[in-house]
């Protein structure tokens, strides 16, 4: 998987922007001129900027969406909401479901793990400055 900034430089490549507008963007978008030292959060509005003038990434997306039993589909939407104020994939969810509970993927935690998953995104949300 790319990390952000080079998945930036794939999008400067594919809109095909000149140094100068690059950099307009950057400045733009979250105040700087560099792609360097920026935070994940930086990262993800950049792209959002670069999807937004019609950056279109391709490869994989990373895995499906889970597809959680009904008594825990609202869970799974929180946390789905929540990975995407934070831009992150499904797989950041199931290594906080393997990191805590031991369980592989997050459709197989119980509601209870998935109210901790929720738990530990929002104090993520905390440290990072994003609404809970």
């Amino acid at each position: 998987m790319s990390t952000g900034k080079t998945k930036i430089q794939i999008a400067r490549r594919q809109l095909g922007l000149d140094d100068e507008t690059y950099r307009a963007v950057l400045k733009r978008t979250v105040g700087v001129e560099s792609s360097k030292g920026l935070t994940p959060r930086q990262i993800g509005r950049i792209l959002v900027e670069m999807e937004r003038l019609g950056f279109k990434a391709t490869g994989s997306k990373g895995r499906d969406k889970p597809k959680p039993s009904a008594e825990r589909a609202k869970l799974v939407g929180k946390i789905e909401a929540q990975l995407a104020e934070a831009g992150r994939p499904w797989e950041y969810a199931d290594s906080l479901a393997a990191r805590m509970y031991k369980v592989e993927r997050l459709e197989w935690c119980d509601s209870k793990q998935l109210g901790g998953i929720i738990t530990a995104l929002a104090k993520d949300a905390e440290r990072h400055g994003r609404p809970a």
